[in-house]
């Protein structure tokens, strides 16, 4: 059973990235991805195994977003894969049948690559406009959301978990958990409130 709630990290800094991820476990996060850009590799890794090694003091899981090779280095729970990023196919060779893996989607076409690739989960988005990503799909809101999981209700086709991404607020979580999504995935809002994931998880249950 995955956790419906996903904080991906953020910080520009090794201290900035621990003291959120950090404050994310001591306040019930159940599923950490691992988001660090502009990096060096060996940068990321070092980091990867001290957040994997927290995640299994407090629980969680640990999803490192893009870096296959690092996933399969610390034996994290898995990887999160962009659209431009490595095929789902090649990740689950590296890292085998077990481990999660996860693909971004915006469009109705994403989530039939993503299905056809056999993605354990999608993130779905952006929601709204966000910073933190630097390439930016056409913003969904909440309509987007829901024509998307109306088309495929009528194709009655089954999705895996699919969690919201983006900009997502607390304001946001009732009406999106009515769109049909699984989860969400938040970075900002808990960087800023850590306090607030035990009523995101209350909502999303």
């Amino acid at each position: 059973m995955l956790s419906r709630l996903q904080y991906i990290s953020q910080g520009t800094t090794v201290e900035e990235q621990e003291r959120n991820i950090l404050k994310a476990l001591q306040n019930g996060a159940e599923w950490i991805q691992l988001r660090w850009k502009n990096v060096s590799t060996e940068e990321f890794q070092d980091l990867g195994i001290k957040v994997k090694n927290y995640c299994r003091d407090f629980g969680a899981k640990c999803i490192i977003n893009d870096h296959i090779s690092v996933a399969g280095m610390i034996d994290a729970d898995g990887v999160h894969l962009g659209l431009t990023d490595a095929p789902v196919a090649e990740a689950r060779k590296i890292l085998g049948r077990d481990k999660i893996i996860g693909g971004t989607a915006n469009t109705i076409r994403d989530i039939q690559q993503r299905l056809a690739e056999n993605c354990d989960y999608i993130g779905l988005g952006p929601f709204r406009f966000t910073s933190t990503k630097e390439k930016l799909s056409p913003v969904l809101g909440l309509k987007g959301y829901q024509d998307i999981f109306r088309y495929f209700q009528e194709k009655e086709i089954k999705l895996p978990p699919v969690f919201a991404i983006g900009g997502i607020q607390l304001e946001d979580m009732e009406a999106l958990k009515n769109t049909g999504v699984y989860g969400v995935a938040v970075s900002g809002l808990i960087v800023k409130k850590p306090e607030s994931i035990s009523t995101i998880k209350t909502i999303l249950q």
